[in-house]
This record gives C-alpha cells, structure tokens and sequence, in this order.
C-alpha cells in the first residue's frame, strides 16, 4: 500500500467511525441499554476513530518519506486492530456473547506492533 491508499483506507474507516458511534447513540441505544455494553461499545468506537486518525497520519508520512518501508506494515496492523478490537467489541455489546472478549487482546496487540512499527520506520539510519 501506498500514501494514498492508506490515506484514502483511514478516511472510509474515519467514516464508519462516526457512523457507527452515531447509530449506537441513537439506534442502538435501547440495545446497549439491555445488555449493559454502552461503555464497552463506546470503547470500541473510540479505538476504531482513535486509530483511523493514526493510519491517516502514517499515510501522510508514506508519503513524505516512502522509504519508510514500515508505514506501509504498521497501517494494515493497525487496520487488523480495529476489526479485531473494535470489531469484537461491537458484536459483543450487541449480542452479549462474552466469549469474544478472549479475541479482542489480539486486535490490541496488533495496535501495539503498529505503534512499534511506525518507531522502528522512523529510526531507520
């Protein structure tokens, strides 16, 4: 993936972001309320928007420095994270089935090796 299509990736994950947080404030809000998972689905939304908003900026550094072979790895781990992560969270909190919640970790550790890949692209010599 290049600067571009990792731009142009955060902006529709960017884009769920806020539809999704938008449709659980409003249309799932009876739901969320039964099965006691508005804050674990507020999480996820926060995650997934947080992380939108990392891949955006890695794009933008793909492009500046497209040597930073990296950037290109840390972006679809950080993509991998918020459908694991967040992706997780949000069917949890709609269906109440718990045992996704063993899976989520993974998407975390998928956001942390992307953290530590954009480190490692920036220390190339």
């Amino acid at each position: 993936m290049q600067g571009k299509q990792i731009i142009q990736t955060a902006a529709i994950l960017g884009a769920c972001a806020v539809g999704i947080g938008a449709f659980g404030a409003h249309g799932l809000k009876e739901i969320l309320a039964e099965t006691g998972r508005s804050e674990t689905f507020e999480t996820a939304v926060k995650y997934h928007f947080y992380h939108s908003l990392a891949i955006f900026l890695i794009g933008l550094l793909a492009i500046v420095k497209p040597d930073w072979k990296k950037l290109t790895t840390a972006a679809i781990l950080m993509v991998v994270g918020i459908f694991i992560f967040s992706g997780s969270l949000y069917v949890l909190s709609l269906t109440g089935i718990t045992w996704l919640g063993a899976i989520t970790p993974l998407g975390g550790v998928a956001f942390i090796a992307g953290w530590v890949l954009v480190f490692f692209a920036t220390s190339k010599n």
